[in-house]
């Protein structure tokens, strides 16, 4: 996660914030989120629906193109298929975060849809009742690559007053954690807690112990 002065950063917020304000005459704005041919990278989209939808069924497929890593001018169209709604934390209701898995255009799972196998053998193994704890640690990255907030020349004090630590020379960017928490809360993601972690400038998210991957998301 990267946080520093960019030029995005210097843009008029106030004048923004006017227009993010603005009414939508009951339209709805759905953003579709998916990992892209890298595997590991997101991409998303926005698109306008006339109402809001009151479920993932509500949600239409669309497409997407996938560039190659390779040969960026080779590229192929994927579909987007629309698998948990969320409500958005960055524009507000009634609009929608919805993630997707990725489908071929004979509508096999892409090469870096892992979640189509995932999901067989979590179908195969559900009587079982298998339990899944997830945590999510980040670290937050300045422009230069750095962890945020560490010396530009040297290094920050030896591990040791950082895990679960409280002020500014101790939780570094604490305020972005802090708000990505309420975010989630906001969103309707099952998260149970966060605490800074052993690095500074890095973060744990802990989400609730679930039956299924699919109570998750």
């Amino acid at each position: 996660m990267t946080y520093a002065l960019s030029v995005s950063s210097q843009l008029n917020k106030v004048r923004s914030s006017h227009y993010l304000s603005l009414p939508q005459g009951g339209l709805c704005q759905v953003t579709y989120v998916w990992i892209d041919v890298s595997g590991e990278s997101l991409r998303c989209k926005t698109r306008t629906l006339e109402s809001e939808p009151s479920s993932i069924e509500d949600i239409p497929e669309w497409n997407c193109v996938f560039f190659s890593i390779n040969h960026p001018v080779t590229h192929s169209t994927m579909i987007l298929v629309p698998v948990c709604i969320f409500r958005d934390p960055f524009t507000l209701d009634p609009n929608k975060l919805v993630l997707c898995e990725v489908l071929k255009i004979n509508r096999k799972p892409a090469d870096t849809n892992h979640r189509h196998a995932c999901k067989k053998i979590m179908e195969k193994v559900k009587d079982s009742l298998p339990w899944f704890g997830m945590e999510q640690e980040y670290t937050l990255l300045g422009i230069d690559g750095r962890p945020y907030s560490w010396p530009s020349n040297s290094y920050p004090k030896p591990q040791g007053p950082y895990n679960c630590g409280v002020g500014a020379d101790r939780a570094y960017g604490r305020d972005i954690a802090e708000c990505h928490y309420k975010a989630c809360i906001y969103a309707g993601i099952k998260i149970c807690g966060t605490n800074a972690e052993s690095m500074p400038s890095q973060v744990i998210t802990k989400f609730h112990l679930f039956h299924s991957l699919w109570d998750a998301f």
